[in-house]
């Protein structure tokens, strides 16, 4: 099996294009391959599964605890036979002055070689103490090759072979031409997601083609090649092949527990889960039942709801045409529906959402409305506190640490809302607060991880059975009468 991590001399080399491209190519040629994205990160993530056929996993030294980054890329490696990991900015860039949450840490800890993508333009001899100086820097990390992007011509490629074999000892793995083909469009939050693309498929097939004709993807897996020994695979994932329509089932319960059943939106306007979330709610016992947003009338029978981050500001006016779907949100949740709903969530439950100029109605079940804003409001990790008003069982938790990425903010805010967490680093709704708890509603700007023992999943289930159960043992009118 081979296995490495893809990075790059700076941000926008084009890492997220290769990555994609790689994971097609070998899965073209028959290889099983599992892909892995470093940070925060719901888009990459995306593209990656579609192109590998395998649920990508997040890697996020800040969240996670001691260990579970080895153990969760050794249980998701296993006999896969390749494993790439994605860097987020460059091979030695981090939020750390010491470098050890770098990308080159990463792989360090991980027993990964690194495969530099790297931007060609406007160099030719000088890519050889660029890669040079790489190497310098952190000698524990060994660089497996580069692949030449965005290459010039014949001409061009072949001075920067002739350096890179004149002055380093790092092989080219191949070259890859300026192509605007090979571009994802981007906007506001980075790349269009892969759930939204309306001709994602093409562009992954695209990319395949590119990098099957220009890397040489024997001399990768043979410089990757590792023969480490593994430990026993864990159960396969019901959500390897991605975003589904079909009912993902709860884990076993115990036999005086019904199960319990809980909807998450999955659609253009709403995508961005990580897949360990879901398998810790499945394992928590929830029966996992998606429903779009943009096309269905009603909500599916369901004890709870989860409606993630996405962008449904992109989607407004055809969020906005399904009225059916609106009202018989905002009934179910004025009626007690256990809603936690994540950023895209949070807006989508508002009164409504503004942007260039257009105001569109949501399903108004949090008494706010939602405007957007040309640079980002809140944008990185947070540190958030719990507040006595946080609905769900096992807290108050002194320390919650998640991520942010929002353009928007909330304005007419319905005075004395409560709010579940007090923000110590990071700007939630208002620079102070995060969190709005309405009902049995929560939603914030923050996304949550089941890592660095945050039980949120199973804390959210255990919130539901709560309220299903205290809706069966209610008494009905006939019992009531005497």
């Amino acid at each position: 099996m081979s296995r490495w991590l893809v990075s790059a001399a700076h941000r926008s080399s084009g890492k997220t294009t290769v990555s994609i491209g790689l994971c097609a190519a070998l899965r073209r040629r028959g290889l099983s391959v599992q892909p892995f994205k470093k940070g925060p990160d719901y888009i990459d993530p995306m593209w990656l599964t579609l192109a590998a056929g395998r649920a990508c996993r997040n890697l996020d030294p800040h969240l996670a605890g001691p260990g579970e980054i080895e153990a969760a890329f050794l249980r998701h490696a296993h006999r896969a036979d390749a494993s790439l990991v994605e860097g987020n900015l460059g091979l030695h860039d981090g939020m750390a002055a010491d470098g050890s949450d770098s990308n080159a840490a990463l792989a360090c800890r991980l027993g990964l070689p690194a495969v530099l993508v790297l931007d060609t333009r406007g160099t030719a001899r000088g890519i050889a103490p660029l890669v040079l100086g790489y190497q310098a820097f952190e000698p524990r990390l060994r660089i497996a090759g580069v692949i030449l992007n965005r290459v010039g011509g014949a001409r061009h490629e072949r001075r920067l072979r002739e350096a890179l074999e004149r002055y380093t000892d790092v092989p080219v793995l191949g070259a890859i031409g300026e192509n605007p083909r090979l571009a994802i469009v981007e906007r506001h939050l980075g790349l269009v997601p892969g759930n939204e693309a309306q001709d994602a498929a093409r562009i992954v097939e695209t990319l395949a083609e590119a990098v099957a004709a220009g890397v040489d993807l024997d001399a990768l897996l043979a410089a990757t090649a590792t023969h480490v020994a593994e430990p026993e695979p864990h159960a396969a994932s019901p959500l390897v092949a991605g975003p589904s329509t079909a009912a993902l089932p709860a884990a076993a319960l115990p036999a005086d527990e019904a199960p319990l059943r809980i909807g998450i939106a999955r659609d253009e306007a709403f995508g961005f889960y990580y897949v360990d979330d879901l398998e810790a709610l499945q394992a928590a016992g929830a029966e996992l039942v998606p429903f779009d947003t943009l096309r269905d009338a009603a909500p599916p029978e369901v004890d709870g709801l989860f409606i993630g981050g996405g962008f449904p500001e992109t989607l407004a006016a055809r969020l906005a045409a399904n009225h059916t779907l609106r009202s018989a949100l905002r009934e179910r949740i004025e009626a007690g529906l256990p809603v936690y709903a994540e950023c895209g969530g949070l807006m989508y439950l508002a009164r409504s959402i503004r942007w260039h100029g257009e105001r569109h109605e949501m399903v108004g079940a949090i008494p706010a409305d939602v405007v957007m804003h040309e640079r980002a409001v809140g944008r990185g990790y947070v540190t958030l506190r719990e507040t006595d008003a946080f609905p769900w069982p096992g807290g108050p938790v002194a320390t919650v640490y998640g991520h942010e990425f929002h353009h928007s903010g909330l304005e007419n805010v319905a005075p004395g809302l409560r709010h579940a967490y007090r923000v110590v680093r990071g700007h939630g709704i208002d620079g102070s607060y995060d969190g709005i708890v309405h009902r049995n509603v929560l939603a914030s700007y923050a996304h949550l991880r089941s890592v660095g023992g945050n039980r949120w999943p199973q804390r959210f289930v255990q919130f539901v059975r709560g309220v299903a159960l205290a809706r069966r043992e209610r008494p009905t009118l006939t019992e009531c009468t005497p």
